[in-house]
Order: structure tokens, then C-alpha cells, then sequence
């Protein structure tokens, strides 16, 4: 959410760079896949009128290339069936393997232009056929020839879709997938580098409200939803005009339900119908601005593969593999976003964002205790901490630091003989050797050594 009350150039920058389009602002994915399904039916239509009116190249009986055509249309709805039963398909193994948040092939866009392209190639046959038997006797083989090409791009489109599905129900595409998409948004959220004093002014300071001003609590009053996306720059534009300040409460990903305050407005009033504008909610979590969806997902999977009905902590530590990667890439990046300023530099609009230690909490915490039944998900789990605790600033280390000293703790309980034999140096004790040497033994039979420094 770059564009913070401490940067607020940086915003109009990349707005100027991207054609205006602010970081916040919604997609209209819905009416997308509406309008390519249009689209494709309106130029199917039109394509199927307007080529048997040409003459152009040699000629072929109707009707043959009637009863093509008419093979060709309907054919193509088998295909449609194929990409809906592959997709129901698709979407249960996924939600029963990995994790029922996980609609990747779901949201991909291959699935509703496929279905737009068949609609169109649908539609261009049967107008072409209907067309061609009522008016000719021959027909251009321009037609027929139309027709194979379109439904040679439906075949390509459908075998694309088919390579899709199949990595969508593989562990590692899934994994790197999710991973990908997290990259992105982060390289579009977080664009400037962390800066511990900077960090630590933005969260002390505190905007002073203006003299007299009052502060009135919106309220949701429709049925529970997720907020999946905030268009800021209607937001911002809708404080300047009513001369007012919005603290939200919520951010993507949050679920709101009757009765919770949505934001609170200091200086004006606004109407919960004029927020809901700028609002796009749903039944689920996006990627879109939800940052901390990646680090669900990949420990939602990881939770699975470690319950007793799975029982698998390799997919577990394939999943520390990509937790550990995303809390890297963040942990040199300011997290302080949430802060958006209008054209005359005051602070308008505020949005609840994560900060590090929400990160490390999601990604971590609710692990811990399921890797602690497993030596190799809580050796894992050991290696992310350590690692991490090495690479991330100073400031950020306490709270990773934390956790590796019970995850090493654990260990040496449960598991003193694997503890040690593999090595793992005491989180306590990491650079402070034995008196008596790092080979040196335990005092106690059943301990582990203390490790080497």
C-alpha cells in the first residue's frame, strides 16, 4: 500500500506509471468474464451472418458444410461440459488435499475465456449453418475453413486448460503458485525498504484531529461478507469532499458481519451506503490487497499434512520451504503502509494493515504446536527460525527469537537423542561454548549436549 501519509508522492508516481490505476483500486474481474462471454457470443453472431456472403476463393456444396458446421457447434458444447466437470473436479481434490481456500484454477482466467471462446465458436456454427441452408446452394470454403481454425484455438485453449488443472492438483505447483502470486503483490504493496527509527516514528505518531472535531462510528448493516478490495482513491476523494478523516477498523480479507464498525470518521459524517461504494466484498479471501492470505494458505496446508488422518511432514516442510521464503522477502520491507493522504498532504484515509509480527504469528504459531509431534516438521521448523533470525533486521528478531527458543526447547525435550545427534545448537546457548568443550558430554544421561558454539 505504498503511498503512505510519509510518502505521498511516491503514490501519484506509480499511478502516473501504471495509467492512474491505484494500488487499491478494485478490478472488475466479474463483469470481465461477463463481457468476454458477450463479446465472444455478439462476434460469433456477427461473424456467422457476414462470412457466407462472401464469394472469395473456390466453392463447395452446402451441404456438407452444413452438416460440418452443425457438428462443429455442438461439439463444442461437449467441451464446455469437459471444462465444468474438471473444474468441479479440480476444486474438490484441491479442497480436500490441500486446503478448501485454494481456488487458484478456480480464479484462473484461462477457465472463463475458454468458456467465452467455446460460446463464440458455438455460436458462429450454428448462425453459419442456419445461414448457409436457407439462402445457398455453394458456399465459400472460407466458411468451413473458419470454422476448423476456431475450433483448433477451442482444442489448443482446452488442452492448455487440461495442463492447468493437472498442476493445480500437484503439491509444488500449488506451493509455487501461491508463492508467485504473493510476490507479486508484495513487490506492489511494499516498495520502500524498512527502516527501523522511520517505522518506530509512523507507529508513535499519532494524527491530531481537528479542534472540535467529533468522531462517528459506520456501522455494516448488511449480512456477514469479506472484504476482498478498497478503491483508496474513492476513498480519499471521499474524505476530501466531505472534509472528514476515515480510520478503518477493517482491511481486505477481514469479515464483517451485522453491526460491526466498519470505520470511524472524524470531522463529517458519512453514510455507510457511500463506503459500501468503494467496497468490493464477497463470500471469501482474494490475493488481491490481502496480504496475509499466502501465509494462511501455505500453513493451512501444512496443518493438514500434519493432522493424525494425514500424517505427512514432508508436504509440512514443503510448506516451511515457501513460509520461510515470503517472511525473507518481507523483512527487509516497510510494513507501515496503511496511511493515505489527500492533494493537500492531510492524512484522509487509514487502513489496518499487518505488521511483522502478524506475519510471523500467521505463519508460524499455529505450526508449532502440530510440528512438535513430528521431528522432522519441528527440525524444520527449527532451521526457518534460525535462518530467519539471522537475515532480518535487529528490531524484527525478537519475536522469531522467541519462538526458536521454544522450538528448541521442544526438541531437546521430546527428542534428545535425534536433538542431538543432528547437531542442533541450543537457541539459548547459540555462541557461548562449554567450559568444558564443545564435545563434551552432558551431566545427565537422558540430555542432549549443549551443542556446539
Amino acid at each position: 500500500m505504498s503511498g503512505s501519509a510519509d510518502d505521498p508522492a511516491r503514490l501519484r508516481t506509480r499511478e502516473r506509471r501504471h495509467g492512474r490505476r491505484a494500488i487499491f483500486r478494485p478490478p472488475p474481474r466479474a463483469m470481465r468474464r461477463d463481457l468476454a462471454q458477450l463479446v465472444c457470443a455478439v462476434g460469433g453472431l456477427a461473424l456467422g451472418v457476414a462470412l457466407p456472403r462472401f464469394s472469395l476463393g473456390p466453392e463447395v456444396d452446402a451441404g456438407p458444410v452444413v452438416t460440418l458446421l452443425f457438428t462443429l457447434g455442438f461439439g463444442v458444447i461437449s467441451l464446455v461440459s469437459i471444462i465444468y466437470s474438471m473444474l468441479f473436479l479440480v476444486i474438490q481434490f484441491s479442497a480436500s488435499t490441500f486446503t478448501p481456500r485454494l481456488g487458484l484454477f478456480r480464479d484462473d482466467p484461462i477457465v472463463w475465456r475458454t468458456f467465452a471462446f467455446t460460446v463464440g465458436v458455438f455460436v458462429f456454427s450454428i448462425t453459419s449453418g442456419l445461414a448457409i441452408g436457407a439462402r445457398r446452394t455453394a458456399v465459400s470454403t472460407l466458411v468451413p475453413g473458419t470454422a476448423m481454425v476456431l475450433t483448433l484455438i477451442a482444442l489448443t485453449l482446452m488442452r492448455t486448460l487440461q495442463t492447468r488443472a493437472f498442476h493445480s492438483i500437484q503439491l509444488g505447483h500449488s506451493l509455487t503458485a501461491i508463492a508467485t502470486r504473493a510476490h507479486r503483490l508484495f513487490d506492489e504493496l511494499y516498495v520502500r525498504p524498512y527502516d527501523p527509527e522511520a517505522a518506530t516514528a509512523a507507529a508513535t505518531a499519532a494524527p491530531e484531529p481537528p479542534p472540535g472535531a467529533g468522531t462517528t462510528a459506520v456501522r455494516w448493516s448488511g449480512p456477514a461478507v469479506v472484504v476482498q478490495r478498497m478503491d483508496v482513491r474513492a476513498l480519499v476523494g471521499l474524505a476530501e469532499r466531505h472534509d472528514c478523516s476515515l480510520a478503518f477498523l477493517v482491511a481486505p480479507g477481514a469479515t464483517v458481519s451485522r453491526g460491526v464498525t466498519l470505520a470511524e470518521v472524524t470531522g463529517g459524517e458519512l453514510s455507510e451506503a457511500a463506503l459500501r461504494d468503494a467496497l468490493e466484498t464477497g463470500v471469501e479471501r482474494t490475493f488481491d490487497q490481502d496480504p496475509d492470505l499466502p501465509f494462511r494458505l501455505l500453513a493451512d496446508i501444512a496443518l493438514r499434512a500434519l493432522s493424525p488422518a494425514i500424517n505427512d511432514p514432508a508436504t509440512a516442510a514443503d510448506s516451511l520451504d515457501r513460509l520461510e521464503d515470503l517472511l525473507t522477502r518481507l523483512s527487509g520491507h516497510d510494513l507501515g503502509i496503511g496511511r493515505f493522504t489527500g492533494e493537500d498532504g492531510r492524512l484522509r484515509v487509514t487502513i489496518p494493515v499487518p505488521d511483522w509480527e502478524r506475519y510471523v504469528r500467521t505463519a508460524v504459531d499455529d505450526l508449532l504446536f502440530s510440528a512438535a509431534g513430528s521431528p522432522m516438521a519441528l527440525r524444520r521448523m527449527h532451521d526457518l527460525l534460525d535462518r530467519l533470525a539471522e537475515r532480518i533486521p535487529e528490531s524484527r528478531r525478537e519475536v522469531v527469537r522467541e519462538r526458536l527458543q521454544w522450538v528448541d526447547r521442544t526438541g531437546r525435550e521430546r527428542y534428545p537423542l535425534l536433538w542431538a545427534g543432528a547437531g542442533v545448537p541450543s537457541a539459548a546457548g547459540r555462541g557461548a561454548p562449554s567450559a568444558a568443550g564443545p564435545d563434551a558430554p552432558s551431566a545427565e544421561p537422558n540430555s542432549p549436549s549443549p551443542g556446539r558454539a
